[in-house]
């Protein structure tokens, strides 16, 4: 008995051990796909191109994540988490070599597509091997340390980051990165176990994403995948590409001190669903936090916005521009209130038959990261039309377009 509670305690540690190895693949992904929030303009004055030209070209690297979801997902099932992961984990340090030896918005392009397909699986990698391994209780408790062990990524792109490129280029972030690429390949190749293949679906990707676009179409989940369009790209556009620029320009504050804000935005983010979670077991209404939640961001962004200089709030206040600690706090509770995002995976599996649930998931995640590569190309065309603060506008009155959707066709019981 004593053994044999041994072995169960051994493999539940080295279970442990293999996500935490794979969860750092998630942070090196948040981390990579943040670093122009902190080096825009740097990089900008170094391609000799307009820094709103530069946001657009970022989003590259979400228009191939989004487009890899798939063809990644159907990977795993066929090869096993391990390969798949490792090879993942290869194409990051390549495109991250790629990224920091860019010289030119071209070459730089190239290194940000190549990332956005090496990172599209370092989110599922972990949640496929925990959703295998553990049972239903475990496996939420479990996804949500995955999502927050990946955010710390963010948090290393807040302050450290920009004090190392303050020190020593933007194209240090990509050398570090391709670095911690290295160790985590070293973690995975050494901690997470070679498992069977499991050939559930030998359709082509091709079949694969044709299924799982007409399911996100689909009158039950139309409302989940409106709203998921613009949940995530909210909060990973402020964070990824615009936060820094708007605190640098708009409120004078220094890289390092940028920094800073963003970095008690990202821990926000990372205390964040863990609340949502707490409050949405306590609650029981799902639908209503979900959409509550969204609204009142959207009102957030609305006034970040209207704080700049000679705009509504700072002329309420009597002062030409809202002080920076007034960004602090909005910061904060936009990292709050956009968290309710996983509530979204949760309403899609109520919403479908069990035998479709895992395609009502890549559905949503697909929209997720398909909706942020939109939104980092529109809001580069709208700050070089009309400026930072438009660009929140913009950001706000999608949240509420989104909002508007997902009520219209979600019910109450939903």
């Amino acid at each position: 008995m004593g053994a044999a509670s041994d072995n169960a305690g051994d493999a539940s540690r080295a279970l442990i051990f293999a996500l935490v190895a794979l969860a750092c693949g998630h942070m090196l992904s948040t981390l990579l796909r943040t670093i122009p929030a902190v080096s825009l303009d740097l990089m900008a004055s170094d391609f000799r191109i307009e820094p709103q030209a530069l946001a657009s070209l970022t989003s590259v690297y979400h228009f191939a994540f989004a487009a890899s979801q798939i063809p990644v997902g159907a990977a795993m099932d066929r090869f096993g988490v391990r390969p798949v992961s490792l090879g993942l984990l290869a194409g990051t340090v390549f495109g991250a070599v790629a990224s920091g030896f860019a010289t030119g918005p071209s070459s730089f392009a190239v290194g940000q597509f190549m990332l956005g397909v090496a990172t599209s699986g370092m989110l599922m990698c972990p949640m496929t091997l925990a959703a295998k391994q553990l049972s239903a209780a475990r496996f939420g408790l479990w996804s949500g340390a995955i999502l927050s062990i990946g955010n710390i990524g963010m948090l290393l792109s807040s302050s450290p980051l920009a004090f190392v490129i303050d020190h020593y280029g933007w194209r240090a972030g990509f050398w570090i990165s391709a670095i911690g690429g290295v160790l985590v390949a070293l973690a995975v190749f050494v901690l997470v176990p070679s498992q069977p293949a499991e050939h559930k679906d030998d359709s082509s990707p091709l079949s694969q994403m044709i299924e799982v676009l007409r399911l996100g179409l689909s009158r039950p989940l139309r409302g989940v995948i409106a709203l998921a369009l613009v949940s995530l790209a909210s909060s990973l556009v402020l964070r990824g590409l615009w936060g820094g620029p708007w605190l640098m320009e708009v409120k004078g504050l220094t890289r390092v001190e940028a920094g800073n804000q963003l970095g008690a935005f990202t821990l926000a983010m990372i205390a964040g669903p863990l609340i949502v979670g707490m409050i949405d077991r306590r609650l029981g209404r799902r639908r209503e936090l979900v959409a509550g939640t969204h609204a009142f961001a959207a009102l957030l962004l609305a006034l970040m916005a209207l704080g700049a200089p000679h705009f509504a709030v700072a002329w309420l206040f009597g002062v030409t521009v809202m002080p920076p600690y007034y960004d602090l706090a909005l910061f904060v509770l936009i990292g709050l209130f956009t968290s309710a995002q996983p509530l979204l995976f949760g309403m899609s599996r109520q919403l479908v038959d069990a035998q479709v649930a895992g395609k009502a998931l890549a559905a949503v995640n697909l929209a997720f990261f398909l909706g942020t590569a939109l939104m980092q190309s529109v809001t580069g065309a709208v700050a070089a039309l009309a400026g930072l603060p438009a660009v929140l506008l913009f950001m706000a009155a999608a949240l509420v377009f989104g909002v508007l959707i997902f009520l219209t066709y979600t019910t109450s019981n939903s």
